[in-house]
């Protein structure tokens, strides 16, 4: 049985060989290796018996079961006995030799079957091969292939069958004529030369140790004589490359005497094949062989050939190398070994080839020369020792060559004379400096982005490799400690070297480091009369100053504080303490900043405090005078980088300050000041500084030097009265005249401040205003230059804020004052009043600042007019806002700053009422100038007449006699002279006493007449006799109005036609009080009249609706009937517009659109807020109805034309879209309300445009619920008592609204807060039985929703809801199952909330129920239903009944398939469900593995993961087999490809890891049935797994 169940596995596999995807090919091969490791001789039977039965099967799938055989046979080897063995030697070699024609891949993979073979069973397989390679027959290509490769396979097993190999192919050698053949004799003389050599080297542990080179001698050199002089000459470049690699092995079994007489033809014979071939590795290689065997038996021969062998040796090492080409590479190589050999024979004739070569100027000849050079340096170390003073010698010109690639070539030769000595001999410290300079190259463009084959590499790789090779030359080779050191000093100084700097310092740390642990407790540097050799004072001088650019070349800074901190002891004796605590915080420092972070005036504060208290250590004069010495001899060496010179100056200022020699100081000083160089800014600055600097401890002599240089020859020579006249050398005066000004300003700001009050007048800014102005003929010439000015300004500033710090500064009377604030104002005056260039304002206002705050005080003119002529220089050139440039704008906002600095000093000058009187006075703006008077309606103008028919006469009465007299009516007289008055009010009082007068006398009849006259009044074009109209149409109204009831629709319509007709605003307003009026007395009337007007409503009938809100009385009656004709109504009609439609068009009905409208207008006026919340609950509830029953619901047609031509001319304002308009409405009530969060929170989720769709209503109902309840808490109680009153509501979509808003509410705290929730659950439960199936599927949601919002009364619920969810999974009215969908999804949110006991009832209830939508084809079903179980198992951890552990159990495997689910959400729900299953399953070890793998986020390796799962299944639960295996079979004709393949991987594992003893648990028979169906599978990726699995099903053999 197990025997026939291996074969038909085998069978099955073979037969799946042929698949056309080459993935399942690889894998059915791979799983063909898989059984043959388990039973390998069972593995070559079948694949012997498959090919040996298919016969005709084509060759590709022939070579793969070939290969499977191969890797059987390497493998077990060992283990397999001699008939088997036999067996597959006479197969491999059938098909080997099946068809004369070359197949290469399928007759290669026989051959390497024999060669595999041939390993053990030597005798058997060279007794098939040599049965197949007799004397006189021409042999099959692959049978010679074979021999050559069993020969270096098996070295000891062929080598002595080789003379018989041998004696038997050299006929054949003249007998081939196809140059496949001979490439193939080629290879197999190449190989059994090759291993007979390796016989030969390892004689010792041969099996016959008698063989002797000259055995094969004979036969190898009538080998060579067919190679070398007949195919050799053939036109196939293969054949040649082919002969070539064939002697070079072959040289070294010639007879020495044959091969000094071969050599003179061999030689040369090889070298033309360098011009025949593009890849000319194997010639090289072959050359170096023949050269290694010529060498070997000392030829003479080679003295010769030396020279053709050089030249052409040398013309392969000039060959360019491309980083691309490994062929190119490896020819190198072999060359380069070829000069090994060379160097080794004749050293002196191989050198006077070579080092002439040098002296070329060609790149490529020059590159290749250093190669070698370098190469035979290290290969030949012993030959070229004597010639090193030769080799260096001729280093000279290569050394001056500026090609980098030549750079290159140099700086690695000089490497390896590093190691071997050469940089001791004479010439070595020419080496040295050379790598230093390269060193100092400057980085440029990196080398990847120039083209590979760009001449010229980037100078940036010449300083890497030199940088790399000066620090491992130091640090590796220990020779070169003495000949480094102390020579590598020497470089330290020099400009030149800056950029050497970084490696340079870490060469002599590592360097004195290795001293030191030496034991060298001396100084470290022996000068011993060496004058070369920088001196202490010059390399601290040079270390400190590149330290104040720390980042630059590759951060010099840190290097240099290292190297200085190492030679403390030969920088002085006195700081080795002191310098070990502060380099390392200085190092410290460096590390927390970046080159972008690093403030550096506070990095040079924290160098200049270091060097302070190194000067405070020494305490000697001479020392520190010799200091000083060499910083001013070093000055002029930093000209290039204004940064370091600058801060030198500092250092220089710092180390005089700590002079006591008075002479040294004043020497240094006027040195500094004959020197400078005053056309540099920074130098200027750096110059002033140092002045600054020293003047703290020397004022008097820093002063008087200044002084001193102001009345020299050097300084007054510049300004003579010609110098005036003509611009010398860019004003050279001026400059030099900045640079004193700005000594000054930093003398007085560095100054001791009990010794500046008394100098600053006299001594600081007498001489800054000297040098400033300066006098020709007595006349006082001010200077253009803006430098000049600024400078003073800046000095000024500084020497200002150090008055006012010092002890006495506040009573100080600083007599130049008003001077000074007079030249600042000069100085803001004579700036251009377009533009804002140049910061001269800025620093001249900060300036006056500092001086306001001195004694004496500025007069008040003088304040005035500073004040003045800086708001008009500012505020002339200040541009707007968007107009300010970019670069300009940091200058305007400083310079405002200064200006509100300015003016708040002087403010606080005089902090009084009167201080601030002045200030506002100052800094009012000019009178504007007056605005012409436009034309005025003056009373006088008005019309002194009413409208004739405006005051009819009074009714004469048959019944009044004519001496009658009504007293009110006589009242009209005494109003006549009121009518003519010119003030408006009185005009219009009499008008409404006229109106009153004639409301109580005029009968109805003619009431109506006068009021239609009065309405055409309204149109008047004057003004005054329109609103003179309205005054008395509204007294009128108002007093009449009772008796008006029939005539109200057709006022309203008067009204509106006049109003579309006249377009005043007065004639606006006067129509909405009249309408307000009417409404007062007939709102009923007014609203249905309203009502009638056209839709959509024009802007006139809004405007007439919004004037009904103004009065909150009135506004709640409207909304109410507005409400009922909303609600009164069929909100749609339904209607096919064609006959074959499959479903009626909702079309709505006209009144509660009209009546939606409407609502929405009132509601929008302001002054409805009141009435709004009286009604709110109501409206709320309707209007959401409203929106809900509008959904989909269409417009009339004419009412469609009608939008769609409004849409059109742009004139509409809002949609009349039904649902839109209820949209609205709800949005207007809600703001009205005050809810304007809901609103904005609704806009935010796009809840409203979700309100208008059919899909998205369910979700925009949904969200307003979240929303109201957030922000509108207190209002629920009454919204839903409203909406709990459509739970009977005819209409189904109500019914689904109400339901959605009321069941969100659930999830929010805020229903219990209101004690709001029993109520809610009892209305959301009586809806379970709705006949709608939405409805009743919110109820579930609703009820899960208790979950969220009120988890702590979930148990008291819980019989309730739990019994609702299940009723929903069982709801069977629902064709799309969604109720149950929405019952699982509930059920998983309150399983953690419910008591234990409560779910006991129903758990296994529900995991029967949803175990069927694991395989749903809908993802929600899917997801839901597995995250369900994940719960189930959840809640009951630790307390699981033996019935539901069955479901947990039966579930287990799909929920380990569908990890594999394409869809993402079912996947994560597979990962969860598992996480909780774990526990219930009692495997702590399984448990493990879920919670480690399966983590949300985490990627998943599904076969590890799935090997690892079955392995403890099996252990632990070794019954679940079976069951396991079903249920995956089940899958394997799932839907989903991704399962399909997932489900064998399941079957695959198991049967991996199960037990002998359960093995008969399985049905092998159904197994492999499925699995072969699987092989069929369309998908590739399905087949590949069913092969992977029928591997991995030997274990049942």
């Amino acid at each position: 049985m197990s025997e026939s169940y291996v074969k038909r596995l085998f069978t099955i596999l073979l037969d799946a060989v042929t698949d056309k995807d080459p993935q399942v090919q690889e894998q059915v091969c791979g799983a063909l290796c898989a059984l043959g490791e388990s039973q390998p001789e069972e593995a070559l039977r079948a694949c012997e018996e498959h090919l040996r039965l298919h016969d005709k099967l084509a060759h590709p799938y022939r070579t793969m079961i070939l290969r499977v055989m191969e890797t059987v046979v390497s493998s077990h080897l060992g283990e397999l006995d001699k008939g088997l063995a036999r067996a597959s030697i006479l197969l491999a070699s059938s098909e080997m030799t099946k068809v004369k024609e070359l197949v290469c891949d399928w007759q290669q993979a026989a051959s390497n079957v024999l060669v595999a073979l041939g390993k053990r069973f030597i005798s058997s397989v060279m007794e098939e091969i040599l049965s197949k390679f007799q004397p006189g027959v021409l042999p099959h290509h692959f049978v010679v292939q074979t021999l050559a490769n069993l020969s270096v396979s098996n070295v000891f097993g062929v080598v002595p069958f080789l003379t018989s190999i041998l004696s038997t192919m050299l006929p054949m050698l003249s007998a081939a004529k196809p140059d496949s053949m001979r490439v193939v004799f080629c290879c197999a003389l190449q190989r059994f030369s090759e291993s007979t050599l390796e016989y030969l080297a390892d004689l010792d542990q041969a099996p016959d140790p008698t063989v002797r080179k000259d055995a094969f001698a004979t036969d190898i050199f009538s080998a060579y004589d067919i190679l070398f002089h007949h195919w050799l000459q053939s036109r196939e470049a293969k054949l040649r490359l082919a002969v070539v690699e064939a002697l070079g092995p072959m040289s070294h079994l010639l007879p020495s005497e044959k091969l000094e007489e071969q050599l003179p033809k061999l030689l040369p014979g090889v070298l033309g094949l360098y011009k025949k071939h593009a890849e000319t590795v194997h010639v090289s290689r072959s050359l170096g062989q023949i050269l290694e065997a010529a060498a070997s038996v000392g030829s003479r021969t080679l003295d010769v050939q030396l020279d053709s062998l050089l030249a052409a040796l040398h013309a392969q090492i000039c060959v360019p190398v491309e980083s691309s080409s490994p062929l190119v590479m490896s020819n190198q190589k072999e060359v380069l070994r070829c000069f090994t050999v060379l160097a080794c024979c004749s050293p002196d004739r191989l050198l006077a080839f070579l080092l002439p070569k040098l002296d070329t100027s060609n790149e490529r000849t020059r590159v290749g020369t250093l190669q070698v050079v370098r190469h035979i340096i290290n290969s030949a170390a012993a030959q070229m020792e004597v010639k090193q003073p030769f080799i260096l010698s001729s280093m000279k010109l290569p050394l001056l060559d500026t090609n980098s690639k030549v750079k290159r070539a140099v700086v690695q030769v000089i490497s390896a004379m590093a190691h071997h000595g050469y940089l001791e001999q004479p010439g070595g410290e020419a080496m040295i400096e050379y790598i230093v300079q390269q060193c100092a190259l400057p980085p440029e463009a990196e080398p990847q982005k120039l083209g590979a084959n760009s001449e010229a590499l980037a100078a940036d790789s010449v300083r890497a490799i030199s940088v790399s090779t000066l620090y491992l030359v130091s640090t590796t080779v220990d020779r070169m400690g003495d000949v480094l050191w102390p020579y590598l000093f020497e470089f330290l100084v020099p400009v030149r070297f800056t950029g050497a700097l970084t490696p340079l310092c870490r060469s002599l740390v590592h360097l004195a480091q290795k001293r030191q642990e030496a034991g060298a407790h001396a100084l470290l540097i022996q000068y011993n009369g060496n004058v070369t050799l920088p001196s202490p004072y010059a390399m601290a001088t040079r270390l400190l100053a590149v330290s104040s650019s720390p980042y630059l070349g590759d951060g010099r800074g840190a290097a240099s504080l290292r190297l200085l901190s190492v030679l403390h002891r030969d920088i002085h004796p006195m700081l080795g303490q002191r310098w070990a605590t502060a380099i390392p915080l200085l190092l410290e420092h460096l590390d927390g900043y970046t080159e972008e972070t690093l403030s550096r005036k506070e990095w040079e504060e924290k160098l200049l405090m270091f060097l302070r208290d190194t000067l405070a250590v020494v305490s000697d004069n001479t020392w520190i005078c010799q200091l000083s010495l060499e910083m001013c001899k070093q000055l002029p060496s930093y000209n290039g980088t204004p940064l370091e010179k600058n801060f030198l100056y500092k250092c220089i200022g710092t180390t005089l300050g700590a002079a006591s020699s008075k002479e040294v100081v004043r020497k240094h000083l006027q040195e500094l000041l004959e020197t400078a160089r005053y056309q540099e800014e920074s130098e200027r600055e750096g110059l002033a500084c140092c002045f600054g600097i020293c003047a703290s401890s020397h004022l008097d002599d820093t002063l008087a030097q200044l002084e001193d240089f102001v009345k020299s020859d050097v300084f007054r020579k510049s300004a003579g009265i010609f110098n005036i006249f003509k611009d010398r050398s860019e004003n050279e005066v001026e400059k030099v005249k900045s640079a004193l000004i700005l000594c000054y300003g930093h003398v007085a700001a560095r100054a001791p401040r009990e010794l500046l009050l008394a100098r600053v007048e006299s001594d600081i800014f007498r001489n800054m205003s000297q040098c400033f102005s300066t006098k020709v003929l007595g006349i006082k010439v001010e200077t253009k230059d803006l430098g000049l000015r600024l400078c003073l300004a800046q000095s000024v500033c500084m020497a200002s804020q150090a008055v006012r710090s010092s002890s006495h500064g506040s009573s100080f009377q600083l007599l130049r004052k008003p001077e000074l604030v007079a030249q600042m104002m000069e100085f803001i005056k004579a700036e251009p009043s377009d533009s804002l260039r140049t910061p001269m304002r800025k620093k001249a206002m900060l300036a006056c600042t500092y001086l306001a705050s001195l004694e004496p005080a500025l007069e008040g003119q003088a304040q005035a007019d500073l004040i003045h002529s800086c708001l008009h220089s500012i505020m002339a050139v200040l541009p707007e806002p968007e107009g300010v440039d970019s670069h300009q704008e940091p200058l305007y906002l400083d310079t405002m700053q200064a200006l509100k600095d300015l003016l708040t000093s002087l403010l606080q000058r005089n902090m009084t009422p009167q201080g601030l009187q002045v200030m506002v006075e100052v800094c009012a703006p000019e009178p504007m100038d007056q605005v012409p008077e436009g034309p005025r309606a003056g009373a006088g103008a008005w019309p002194k007449r009413l409208p004739a028919s405006a005051l009819p006469e009074a009714p004469a009465h048959q019944r009044f006699s004519r001496d009658y007299q009504d007293d009110v009516v006589e009242q009209l007289l005494t109003l006549k002279d009121g009518l003519g008055h010119p003030d408006p009010a009185i005009l219009f009082h009499t008008c409404h006493s006229v109106a009153q007068i004639i409301g109580k006398r005029l009968p109805p009849d003619q009431l109506i007449s006068l009021l239609l006259t009065l309405f055409e009044g309204l149109g008047d074009p004057d003004q005054n006799c329109s609103r003179a109209a309205a005054v008395i149409v509204n007294c009128l109204l108002k007093e009449r109005g009772h008796v008006l009831l029939e005539k109200v629709p057709e006022i309203v319509s008067v009204l509106c036609s006049k109003l579309q007709e006249t377009h005043g605003e007065h004639v606006l307003q006067a129509a909405q009080h009249s309408v307000y009026v009417l409404a007062a007395r007939h709102h009923a009337a007014v609203v249905s009249s309203l009502l009638g007007s056209p839709l959509p409503f024009d802007s006139h009938t809004c405007t007439l609706w919004r004037a009904l809100a103004v009065e909150p009385g009135l506004a709640t009656q409207v909304l109410g009937l507005l409400l009922e004709k909303m609600s009164g109504d069929v909100p749609f009609k339904e209607s096919r517009a064609f006959l074959l439609s499959s479903a009626p068009d909702r079309v709505a009905t006209l009144p509660p659109l009209a009546a939606t409208c409407a609502l929405y207008e009132v509601a929008s006026a302001p002054a409805s807020g009141p009435a709004v919340l009286e009604l709110y609950p109501q409206l709320f509830a309707a209007l959401l109805l409203r929106v809900s029953c509008t959904v989909g619901v269409q417009l009339p047609r004419n009412l469609q034309a009608k939008e769609r031509k409004s849409a059109s001319s742009g004139l509409a304002s809002r949609s009349l879209e039904p649902c839109s308009s209820a949209v609205d409405a709800l949005q207007a009530v809600l703001l009205r309300g005050g809810n304007d969060d809901v609103v904005q929170r609704m806009e935010l989720e796009g809840g409203w445009q979700l309100l208008r769709t059919s899909a998205g209503h369910e979700e925009g109902v949904t969200r307003l619920a979240s929303a109201m309840a957030k922000f509108a808490g207190p209002r629920l109680p009454l919204m839903m008592k409203a909406l709990f009153a459509t739970q009977s509501s005819v209409y189904e979509m109500q019914r689904v609204s109400s339901t959605a808003f009321l069941a969100e509410l659930l999830s929010s705290n805020t229903v219990n807060d209101l004690m709001l929730l029993e109520s809610l659950l009892d209305n959301l439960l009586a809806r379970q039985k709705d006949t709608c199936a939405r409805v009743r599927r919110l109820v579930l949601r609703g009820l899960a929703n208790v979950a969220s919002g009120s988890p702590d009364k979930v148990r008291a619920h819980g019989p309730q809801l739990l019994t609702a969810m299940i009723g929903g999974l069982d709801d069977g009215d629902d064709p799309h199952s969604l109720v149950a969908l929405e019952a699982m999804v509930g059920l998983a949110r309150l399983l953690d909330l419910v008591e234990a006991w409560d779910l006991r009832s129903v758990l296994l209830h529900v995991a029967i129920r949803i175990r069927p939508f694991f395989d749903s084809e809908k993802v929600e079903f899917r997801s839901a239903s597995i995250r369900l179980f994940g719960h189930l198992n959840k809640a009951c951890q630790g307390d699981c009944e033996d019935v539901f552990l069955e479901q947990l159990v039966g579930g287990l495997a799909p929920l380990l398939l569908h990890l594999q689910d394409p869809q993402p959400p079912v996947a994560a729900a597979c990962r969860f469900a598992l996480r909780m299953c774990g526990p219930n399953l009692e495997c702590e070890e399984l448990a493990a593995i879920f919670q480690k793998h399966l983590q949300e986020g985490r990627g998943l390796h599904f076969g590890e993961f799935l090997n690892t799962t079955c392995k403890h299944l099996m252990h632990h639960f070794p019954d679940l087999l079976g069951r396991l295996l079903s249920t995956s079979l089940f899958y394997f004709k799932s839907s989903w490809e991704d399962i399909r393949a997932a489900a064998p991987m399941l079957t695959g594992f198991l049967a991996l890891h199960v037990e002998a003893e359960r093995r008969p648990q399985v049905d092998l028979e159904q197994l492999l049935a499925a699995l072969q169906l699987l092989l069929k599978d369309p998908a590739p990726a399905v087949r590949v797994k069913a092969a992977e699995t029928l591997g991995r099903l030997v274990k049942f053999a």
